[in-house]
């Protein structure tokens, strides 16, 4: 497995363009499973994640084709599917595989998904995503493994309800979303996620022909058609790479430009960055930050869109671990999100766990060491880490976890300036 080799104390300097949002494009990739036209799709991050789900797509029966001046345009034609399953060697390796269940259900009448995998950092059930479906009138068993869905009505098509999920859930909203735009009558998705991503999905979808209210609400009133057609449709910018971005430099020190990047989603963010002490200017779709300081100490409480997203609270760790003082991060979405506070102490860190809440007290530098990475945001807390380390190397192993979230991040990191490199095993 590859590792990366960090020599830390290096300013950060220049510009960086921002990749398309991994958690947009996995749910739009699907998307094309509901209409048996061409959809184009422009800005698809180059991540191991989007390969995995190209994979299990191709597996299903949809043709991709990839455009080899721009790789980050592909073009996905769902016109046979020649078996609605998903089977459980490429569906282990991803829990958002899990998304091709609605659109294949609402689109053949029946699917077969293997309950899925991915990071081990809570349990995010898919009992949400079932309970939506049984709603619209779907039969599902879970057997050997696998969720078995099937429509028994004459016309083999999911039936509009109303539904509430019992939580706020981004997959099963999308998943519950894309199956409801092809069901009999209006569907109500009650307490409905609201992140910026779940728009995106539902801006293409409306490009298709859906018939969507209430977008970037909690309350999403599908009206179901008969048919989907094609589309082409840029997946949105990844406001979890800018953060990222945005953390490393307030880490590091320096100044950098961000570009192609979407600010309005990313307002607790960026407050919580200009509370620790981060210069930051805002043009369109630009933002300046520049740190000459150690950072301050920021208290953090993650909750859903448009809170403090989860897949920042990490990252944000690695920041209050330099900070000039004391700092609570409390995790409320996932029960098990600490995991890199064990490698953030072979740093040289000061962390204190009780239950869901993290207590640091920041020092003065980091040290060097070897660290594991345990899962995507983890990873890229021990980047911003290593980054700070004075003048000290850090190896990280078992990167194929950042792989996941970040395109070439230490080619970005690299033209930034710092001291970067992947060793190749």
């Amino acid at each position: 497995m590859d590792k990366l080799k960090i020599e830390g104390g290096k300013k950060l300097f220049g510009s960086v363009k921002i990749s398309g949002a991994k958690n947009a494009a996995l749910p739009i990739l699907c998307a094309a499973l509901l209409t048996d036209e061409p959809v184009i799709l422009h800005n698809v991050p180059a991540l191991h994640d989007v390969n995995t789900l190209i994979k299990v797509l191709q597996q299903i029966g949809v043709n991709v084709e990839f455009n080899p001046h721009d790789p980050e345009n592909i073009t996905l034609t769902a016109k046979n599917i020649k078996s609605p399953i998903a089977n459980y060697d490429l569906v282990k390796k991803m829990r958002a595989s899990i998304l091709v269940l609605g659109p294949l259900l609402a689109r053949c009448g029946h699917a077969v998904v293997s309950l899925p995998g991915g990071c081990a950092i809570g349990a995010r059930p898919v009992d949400q995503h079932i309970k939506g479906l049984q709603a619209m009138q779907a039969h599902i068993e879970i057997a050997h493994g696998d969720i078995n869905a099937s429509i028994h009505n004459l016309d083999k098509k999911l039936q509009g309800a109303k539904i509430v999920t019992d939580m706020i859930t981004v997959t099963g909203t999308e998943n519950l979303l894309m199956a409801a735009c092809l069901a009999n009558g209006r569907t109500i998705l009650e307490n409905a996620a609201r992140e910026p991503e779940v728009a995106d999905l539902a801006n293409m979808l409306v490009k298709m022909g859906a018939k969507i209210q209430g977008i970037g609400t909690d309350c999403l009133i599908i009206e179901g058609v008969e048919k989907l057609h094609g589309t082409e449709h840029k997946i949105m910018p990844d406001r979890i790479e800018t953060g990222t971005f945005l953390c490393a430099v307030a880490a590091a020190g320096g100044e950098i430009t961000i570009t192609h990047t979407q600010p309005t989603t990313l307002d607790a963010v960026l407050d919580k960055l200009i509370e620790a002490g981060l210069e930051i200017s805002i043009e369109d779709n630009i933002i300046h930050a520049k740190m000459d300081k150690r950072p301050k100490p920021v208290n953090i409480k993650t909750t859903e869109y448009p809170g403090f997203p989860t897949d920042m609270q990490a990252q944000f760790m690695a920041l209050n671990c330099i900070s000039t003082g004391a700092s609570t991060i409390s995790e409320t979405i996932f029960e098990n999100r600490f995991m890199h506070v064990q490698e953030l102490a072979r740093l040289g860190a000061n962390i204190h766990i009780d239950g869901k809440v993290a207590f640091v007290n920041g020092v003065h530098e980091l040290q060097g060491a070897t660290v594991m990475a345990t899962d995507l945001r983890a990873s890229a807390c021990l980047v911003i880490a290593a980054l700070a380390a004075h003048q000290d190397t850090t190896i990280i192993e078992r990167i194929y976890h950042l792989d996941r979230g970040y395109s070439h991040i230490e080619d970005k990191l690299g033209i930034l300036g710092a001291d970067i490199q992947r060793i190749k095993e």
